[in-house]
């Protein structure tokens, strides 16, 4: 097939895009061969453009050698199935108080509906992902998980919270298998006991508690936020463990972006860095991994 000319313009453009891929190069060295996991939530899972980035980037990733397990959320999802079957939903501390009823939708959903969405998405799009959830080789071994309030001159207030839980375990061999294979595990938070009772798992928590298990190079957790904020507004691109324990104590760090920081926290032990970041920018993860600055806020040991 002969090629057909090409004008001034277009070669300019193809230069950039060439220079482009050229720069990336030693991000694709330092990252060849080692294992990335991502917490997919918030807007990228609702927003049909952002959804697709994130295949195409979780597809690339592993077309070019780097291992990547998905964890994936579905909070919204789950409290819209509730509201329809008439389901009365809870939360204490930002938990979702789990009875029987509520987990049988929540396994629903999370298993049935979420995981196997993502997982279409992926293989549409030229990748090769499986779905699973803790059930699956016993994947995540969990326990209740146990929460208690701190109260002024009186006991800590125990709460129950049904069937939420906990990492307990993850099951390593199983992932590593599937990685081995070329296919992107995508995985729901849900987890079993040793007895074989069902529990509901933050999505964060396991995501670190498997990025920990396989000693992954990064743990990303995608959020509708920039990353981490300071008092003037201000994007903080890095912390240390350090730094971000002071961050929760001084207040900085406040809300819903205090699980995060401590799910990073508790993560980076194992795990070389651990980011927040905003998943409503279109192919966020490669501007995280593939440029100097990155795009969130980062935490490191």
């Amino acid at each position: 097939m002969k090629h057909e000319s090409i004008s001034k313009r277009d070669m300019k453009r193809y230069q950039l895009q060439a220079k482009s891929i050229i720069e990336t190069l030693p991000f694709i060295t330092e990252f060849f061969g080692k294992t990335l996991v991502i917490k997919y939530g918030g807007n990228a899972m609702i927003d049909e453009d952002l959804k697709r980035a994130f295949a195409l980037n979780v597809i690339l990733l592993k077309y070019i050698g780097i291992n990547v397990v998905v964890v994936h959320g579905g909070g919204p999802q789950i409290g819209k199935m509730l509201t329809a079957l008439n389901i009365e939903s809870h939360f204490r501390e930002g938990y979702r108080v789990t009875d029987e009823a509520t987990m049988d939708v929540v396994e629903m959903v999370l298993v049935g509906k979420v995981n196997k969405e993502i997982v279409n998405l992926i293989n549409l799009n030229g990748g090769q992902a499986v779905g699973l959830s803790g059930k699956d080789g016993r994947l995540i071994t969990a326990e209740p998980k146990e929460l208690a309030i701190e109260k002024d001159n009186a006991p800590p207030e125990i709460i129950d919270l049904g069937k939420v839980g906990e990492v307990t375990s993850v099951n390593t061999r199983l992932l590593e298998s599937l990685m081995r294979d070329s296919f992107i595990p995508v995985i729901a938070p849900v987890g079993v006991d040793e007895e074989g009772v069902t529990y509901n798992i933050n999505a964060d928590s396991v995501a670190g508690a498997v990025a920990t298990a396989l000693k992954a190079k990064r743990l990303y957790l995608l959020t509708d936020v920039p990353g981490l904020l300071d008092a003037d507004g201000e994007l903080v691109t890095s912390l240390t463990a350090k730094e971000a324990f002071e961050a929760i104590r001084s207040g900085v760090v406040t809300g819903g972006m205090i699980p995060k920081i401590k799910c990073c926290l508790e993560a980076v032990a194992g795990v070389e860095k651990s980011a927040i970041i905003d998943g409503r920018v279109e192919n966020c993860i490669l501007l995280e991994l593939f440029t100097k600055s990155g795009i969130g806020t980062e935490i490191v040991y």
